[in-house]
């Protein structure tokens, strides 16, 4: 939502420090996400004035003109001379003062001025309308200023354009500051300053013919529409908006299409109030009367939208019809066949409210967000409605020359009522740990809508909520709206009461901790990826579904690409790394602990399990002009499972390779389940191209996912000590000739195995192949063997014993051969 300070100040003073404000709605709950100073977008736009106006030599409808823009004058060869600019305007005389683009100016619809030639002409700017400078829809002719207008001013300084705007963050629970008078409420709320809200008085053409002869209304669903009413307003003439009004919808980033579009379009910033106008004779039967009827669209029904685009809707979406079709799509956005057009002369302004869920089912499975469904979807009291169909009525008559029919026809089912409820102030003040004064409690309530009255306990306030504030359903709601107004920056802090009581983490929760710590110190950064999905996640993943249960589906998604829980965060870490490579970050490295969700069949709720994964793209660091950085592998990432394993004094870590089959997410001959003893912890691996193709990020990406549960109790809170050694050690080297099938996991095992105590580490240092020297399908893997008895020097016989009966262990074992 955003916000012309500009334009608040019309109804509440605004503070001149716009930082300040800012964080003051950040801290009651309103983000600012970012601050717009809407005057630079006019940089090298200014008012000048026409001196020459000549035919163009080479075209009958174009002009060549010299216009003086003062002190920016430059000529074709860089002298100060008035600007030369070919213009193919028809509307302008020498002597007119006019606003002109220079070279360097970029004008709305990234339209960037450059010195040019015009069937041979040098032109050095351009003359602007107003749609050009996206201002208004006339584009009929150049914007001629008045006679007394200066020349070589910026034009934002002249037109007062100079604005701060400011992009807000509105929770889906506040649908009242989706407006320029609910956020001057907000604001009055906040600084306890005054606010005076806009009104507009409504005059009627008695001599026309009744609204109510007009129009009638039928709701043939009340559950999708509480309040529907329509005014006729004829004699309209469709065209440019006043500048006012066109400036008014541009700041909020609306673009101004005509005068009729644009006050729907006004009170809907204004006044939070959605409304459409249509062509009332695009709508009126053979009987001269507009037959108007809320119903559910019907299944496979075709219906083209504004934009253009041919729409397949179906039961659950509501749409406003004819006996002969539909015309708008409920809440999100009218029909083509029924638009305002320049040969529009009646218009019948439809202001209505309609069912919450309806609207945002029906804007998100047709991919048609508007701010119409946006306010909708969070609600649209129904109280005020006729006030605002006439505050817009009479604007549109006022702009258009229009005037309106008498009366206003409408259907109104059942009116929200307020809620009414109690404020105990001592409760409170305990509650937030702090006493605030019973009048500041009454004075904030009442900036805020609320009716607040006195009962006969002095310390409660009976308070009645307006219907324009759903979130205020109970009395806590009401503490908050206080507290978040009086400013929680002003309680004092206070430790918990409480005898005898001594905090400390759990085991769980320090374990947690190191697996953060660890994370870090490889390298690693934490993240947070959203829980919810895309339903063809895994299937992009490549990844086997195979062990995760089933999808868990929500069932009021917030959009169509998060429509289900995630089964696996690895996804999310790769859309991440596609982000960063996006935008030129190349190295990327990071993990994120958080939960995963399945439903199993006959259960009522789904579970949650927590894993860690992570993912590394890149190098670790930037190569240099004396290194080359190697990009990370499969051992990068088992490198950091081992040093989580170390960590956490896992016992027994081994990996166990995975073929195609068993991780098709993963390449093959890269890939390894990680588990300890028995116990399967999780998998590690390069994810396989294809699958990192399908989120548009660059292979090779490295990544892991294990269960945090597994890891917590596979994790030994105390370790074996073992004593320094005292006895000198016997280092062996041996070599054996394998077939390539033989892993170096179980020459490892063998070599373990037949070592006993006396073998204290097993190091492999080299492997090599060689067809001639070794044969076709064989490898060498040679092992640094450390031989040592904690008790006693070995002698040279204990040994080579030891050393033989490994190596007739490991050749039987695998038949293997010694290389010489």
């Amino acid at each position: 939502m955003k916000i012309s300070l500009k334009w608040l100040a019309e109804y509440v003073e605004v503070p001149g420090d716009v930082k300040a404000l800012c964080d003051r709605l950040d801290l009651t709950g309103t983000g600012v996400e970012a601050v717009e100073k809407t005057g630079a977008a006019f940089d090298r736009i200014v008012t000048g004035k026409v001196l020459t106006k000549e035919q163009h030599p080479d075209s009958d409808h174009m002009w060549v003109t010299t216009v003086d823009v003062g002190a920016q004058n430059l000529g074709a060869d860089g002298a100060p001379e008035p600007l030369q600019i070919v213009c193919g305007a028809q509307n302008f005389n020498a002597g007119d003062h006019i606003v002109t683009a220079m070279v360097g100016a970029e004008l709305p619809g990234d339209i960037k001025i450059k010195k040019s030639k015009l069937r041979g002409v040098t032109s050095m700017g351009m003359n602007c309308s107003t749609r050009e400078l996206g201002l208004g829809s006339d584009h009929e002719g150049i914007m001629i200023l008045p006679e007394g207008a200066p020349v070589g001013v910026p034009f934002a300084e002249y037109a007062q354009l100079s604005d701060t705007v400011l992009d807000l963050e509105v929770t889906p629970n506040r649908p009242d500051c989706l407006s320029v008078a609910g956020m001057a409420r907000e604001v009055g709320a906040m600084y306890r300053t005054d606010v005076t809200y806009p009104t507009r008085e409504l005059t009627e053409d008695t001599s026309a013919t009744p609204a109510a002869d007009l129009v009638s209304i039928d709701i043939a669903d009340p559950s999708r529409c509480r309040r529907y009413t329509a005014r006729v307003i004829h004699g309209v003439k469709v065209g440019p908006s006043p500048d006012w009004l066109a400036e008014r919808v541009a700041a909020l980033g609306a673009r101004s299409i005509n005068n009729i579009v644009d006050v729907t379009n006004y009170i809907l910033f204004l006044l939070g109030q959605p409304l459409h106008a249509f062509d009332f004779d695009q709508l009126a039967g053979s009987d001269g009367k507009a037959h108007i009827v809320v119903r559910p669209a019907q299944d496979g029904e075709l219906f083209t939208t504004l934009d253009g685009e041919e729409r397949r809707l179906t039961s659950d979406m509501t749409v406003i019809a004819t006996p002969e079709r539909a015309v708008a799509l409920a809440g999100v956005m009218g029909g083509l066949e029924t638009e305002v057009t320049d040969a529009t002369t009646t218009v019948l302004l439809e202001a209505a409210t309609f069912d919450r869920a309806h609207t945002s089912r029906t804007s998100r499975n047709l991919g048609l967000i508007s701010e119409a469904s946006m306010r909708y979807e969070r609600g649209v009291d129904d109280n005020p409605v006729a006030a605002n169909a006439d505050f817009a009525a009479a604007l549109l008559a006022e702009v258009s020359g229009g005037t309106v029919c008498p009366g206003l026809v409408e259907v109104y089912l059942e009116a929200t009522r307020p809620i009414d409820l109690e404020f105990r102030i001592p409760r409170f003040c305990a509650l937030i740990g702090a006493d605030i004064p019973r009048e500041d409690i009454v004075d904030i309530l009442a900036r805020l809508g609320c009716i607040v009255g006195g009962t006969s306990d002095a310390d409660v306030l009976a308070v009645v909520a307006p219907t324009f504030r759903p979130d205020l359903e109970r009395e806590i709601d009401l503490y908050e709206e206080v507290l978040r107004l009086w400013g929680m920056d002003r309680i004092p802090s206070t430790l918990p009461g409480g005898r005898g009581r001594v905090g400390t983490r759990s085991e769980e929760e320090h374990l947690l901790n190191v697996v953060g710590d660890t994370m870090r110190s490889c390298g690693l950064n934490e993240t947070m990826t959203y829980s919810f999905a895309e339903p063809g996640d895994l299937g992009r993943l490549r990844m086997s579904p195979e062990g995760l249960g089933e999808p868990v589906e929500l069932i009021n998604p917030l959009n169509a690409d998060q429509s289900v829980m995630r089964q696996s965060i690895v996804p999310g870490l790769v859309r991440n790394v596609a982000y960063n490579q996006s935008r030129g970050v190349k190295n990327v490295q990071l993990y994120e602990v958080g939960a995963v969700f399945f439903a199993a069949e006959g259960r009522k709720q789904p579970k949650e399990r927590r894993r860690l994964a992570a993912v590394m793209a890149g190098a670790m660091r930037e190569g240099g002009w004396n290194a080359q950085i190697a990009a990370f592998d499969f051992f990068d990432g088992k490198g950091a499972v081992e040093s989580l394993a170390r960590e956490l004094a896992l016992p027994k870590l081994r990996f166990k390779a995975l073929d195609g089959e068993e991780a098709p997410h993963l390449q093959p001959g890269r890939a390894a389940q990680v588990l300890s003893g028995g116990t399967v912890l999780g998998w590690v691996g390069e994810l396989h191209p294809l699958a990192v193709d399908a989120f548009d990020a660059a292979a090779p990406v490295v990544a892991f996912e294990l269960d945090v549960d597994a890891l917590v109790r596979a994790s030994r809170p105390a370790r074996d000590y073992v004593d320094v050694p005292t006895f000198p050690a016997v280092s062996m080297d041996v070599a054996f000739v394998v077939d390539e099938g033989v892993t170096h996991e179980r020459l490892v095992q063998c070599m373990t195995s037949a070592g006993g105590k006396l073998l204290e580490d097993v190091r492999l240092f080299d492997v090599y192949r060689d067809e001639e020297r070794v044969g076709a399908g064989k490898k060498s893997m040679a092992y640094a063997l450390v031989y040592r008895a904690a008790d006693r020097t070995l002698t040279g016989e204990e040994v080579d014993k030891a050393h033989e009966r490994l190596v007739k262990k490991v050749c039987g074992a695998t038949g293997a051969e010694v290389r010489g």
